[in-house]
């Protein structure tokens, strides 16, 4: 005879006492854990606490791991994975998102950013800003959202102005003579001094691949090896933060340009900078009138 001291009753088999224990009410079995509960929400409540499980309660639903459980939350309910938090509807969730300073968030678009710096770039984009920054070249007129997207399009030497990333060297190397944005030691002087050209040729197949031999990085078609040796890849980064606690180095005045409007570093917030910024622009004006 096999007896049950919950329900105090006896039974013919072990599995008679199984099978009981199976459809009782007064049982309520964790089978992982072998944990037996007096009630379905004590065991409810130990698949919600416990680590072993991981468990939706909302939908009576058990998963391999957390991120399979993450991921559920996310597909199928408006869940906040940052602060653990469910809501009724989406609309709810928009207000979550929209009132806590704990998430980076842009309202009308309705999305969530992982940082602070991925949120300014997106806002600074064409989605939210007029193409108002004209480009200084003569014979353009394109527009951009900002002076960083205006400098890249220059040294991308696709502007009308024929302006490209070395002459824009020269012009901030005859600008910035304090050297609030460039590091001399990086600099290359001189009248007509430019960086080192790299051409590759077919000598650059090792067989499988046509290899850089600065990085080894590997290219399908020479004529992609040949447009990364012409990118600022291989560049001195002779472009510097002007901020003393920050100091970061680039290779080129766009990335220099974007690192600011980033705000990554509080140094936008100088006037000095700015006004630096825009006379570096006016300069690229008056040398490609």
């Amino acid at each position: 005879m096999a007896y049950c001291d919950r329900c105090d009753r006896y039974f013919q088999s072990p599995y008679a006492l199984d099978q009981h224990r199976a459809d009782s009410g007064a049982h309520n079995i964790c089978d992982d854990c072998e944990i037996d509960f007096t009630t379905w929400n004590g065991l409810e409540q130990h698949y919600v606490q416990s680590r072993r499980h991981h468990y939706c309660q909302r939908c009576n639903e058990h998963f391999d791991d957390e991120d399979e459980l993450e991921e559920h939350y996310d597909d199928s309910h408006y869940y906040c994975s940052r602060c653990r938090r469910f809501f009724r509807n989406e609309q709810g969730l928009h207000e979550h998102y929209r009132q806590s300073d704990q998430h980076h968030y842009c309202v009308p678009c309705r999305r969530l950013f992982l940082s602070a710096s991925n949120l300014i770039s997106h806002l600074n984009s064409s989605r939210h800003r007029p193409k108002d920054v004209m480009c200084p070249g003569r014979g353009c007129g394109l527009g951009f959202v900002s002076r960083s997207a205006v400098v890249l399009h220059l040294e991308s030497g696709k502007c009308a102005s024929g302006m490209t990333r070395e002459k824009i060297k020269v012009v901030v190397r005859q600008y910035d003579r304090q050297n609030l944005i460039t590091d001399p030691a990086r600099m290359i002087n001189g009248p007509g001094i430019s960086s080192p050209t790299y051409i590759a040729t077919p000598r650059a197949w090792n067989g499988t691949a046509y290899e850089c031999y600065l990085c080894h990085s590997t290219f399908r078609t020479l004529p992609a090896l040949n447009a990364h040796l012409a990118s600022p890849r291989h560049e001195d980064k002779i472009y510097v933060c002007p901020l003393a606690s920050c100091r970061t180095h680039f290779s080129t005045l766009s990335a220099l340009c974007q690192h600011i409007e980033s705000e990554q570093c509080g140094v936008h917030k100088f006037r000095a900078v700015q006004e630096g910024m825009d006379g570096l622009v006016g300069k690229m004006k008056r040398l490609t009138v």
